[in-house]
């Protein structure tokens, strides 16, 4: 029981970063294709003041789920980790890569210093989330045998599976971000860039439609069991995610942005669950359960102790660092760095 709890958890932090932390990475891909010129920097700024006072809190849902794997579940970690270390070290990479441009480029003064670490920070903003939904899709489709290093260092992460949840990653990112930023441009009274978010909005919601219904005849060939499990104990939880995906295209398409918000972000989680519903009882499909690779009780004791003292101190502390966030109170500089790195050498 205990076992089960600690995994649900777990499934309920993956699914909270891949919306958060989806949402962050999704701005990589409107900041490398918004052009130059004014409106490209207000777009930028609008994405950056969306984003930028959460960004690194978010990736405390991706510690913690590898930390608890780690603690509750050595067996399954140790295969992971030593199975999948390539996707796993450049997504590593990607989190860092994306970090240091992110703040270099708010510092840089030369405009072409600029342009070359947004498009660093935009491209590892795209890979990190591929690589770690590729990770994901190697679990999922049972390429990842039990034992130090067992499974291929290649094909456990390059195959039809994780390529797809990978491109599923980031198209849903892309979609997060786009919704978002629309909500906050509205919110703020930015007609034009809200209406520039929304159109992104309603394109990377489709495409993101189109990955999930191509995935389904993915996982058929290349994962049967997952496939048949997708569509039979997880149906219900892949219909909300199908029918919340529809209700925030409705919304964005009659300008509901900050309600598209919350159903976008139930469209993101529910196929999370659906993928954790769709695995159970396994931690490795195929290859051991939940309670077999689980620690001893007293560990899981106090893992569970440790996460309701989590919820207790840190969670308030994210709540109003998200709601401080959504509310504007952050952005104390309204203006682009783009814009503003120009004014101060005096050539805007």
């Amino acid at each position: 029981m205990l076992a089960e709890l600690v995994a649900l958890v777990m499934l309920t932090a993956l699914a909270t970063y891949a919306v958060l932390g989806g949402a962050d990475f999704g701005v990589g891909v409107w900041d490398l294709t918004a052009g130059r010129g004014p409106r490209a920097h207000a777009l930028r700024g609008r994405l950056e003041r969306s984003m930028g006072p959460v960004w690194e809190a978010n990736h405390v849902w991706l510690i913690f789920v590898l930390v608890a794997c780690w603690t509750a579940f050595p067996t399954a970690f140790g295969a992971i980790m030593s199975t999948l270390y390539i996707p796993m070290f450049l997504a590593a990479i990607g989190i860092i890569l994306r970090g240091s441009m992110y703040a270099f480029r708010g510092l840089a003064q030369d405009p072409r210093h600029r342009a070359w670490l947004g498009v660093v920070f935009a491209t590892a903003s795209i890979l990190t989330p591929f690589f770690l939904g590729a990770a994901v899709g190697g679990i999922a489709s049972g390429r990842v045998p039990l034992g130090n290093a067992e499974g291929d260092p290649i094909t456990s992460w390059w195959n039809p599976t994780s390529i797809m949840v990978g491109a599923l990653a980031v198209v849903t990112g892309a979609y997060l971000a786009a919704v978002w930023s629309g909500a906050d441009a509205r919110r703020q009274a930015e007609p034009e860039l809200a209406a520039a978010f929304r159109v992104r909005a309603l394109i990377a919601g489709i495409v993101a439609g189109v990955v999930s219904l191509a995935g389904l005849a993915v996982l058929a060939e290349d994962a049967p069991d997952l496939h048949s499990e997708l569509i039979g104990k997880a149906l219900p939880l892949v219909i909300v995610s199908m029918l919340a995906g529809a209700v925030t295209l409705a919304l964005v398409w009659r300008r509901m942005l900050g309600l598209a918000r919350y159903a976008s972000a139930l469209a993101v989680a529910s196929i999370v669950w659906a993928y954790g519903w769709a695995q159970a009882p396994d931690i490795l499909p195929g290859q051991i359960t939940i309670d077999e690779a689980a620690a001893p009780t007293e560990t899981l004791v106090a893992m569970v102790v440790a996460v309701v003292l989590l919820v207790l101190l840190v969670g308030p502390s994210l709540w109003y660092l998200w709601r401080l966030a959504g509310a504007g109170t952050l952005s104390h500089d309204e203006t682009p760095i783009e814009e503003a790195g120009g004014r101060e050498r005096g050539t805007s």
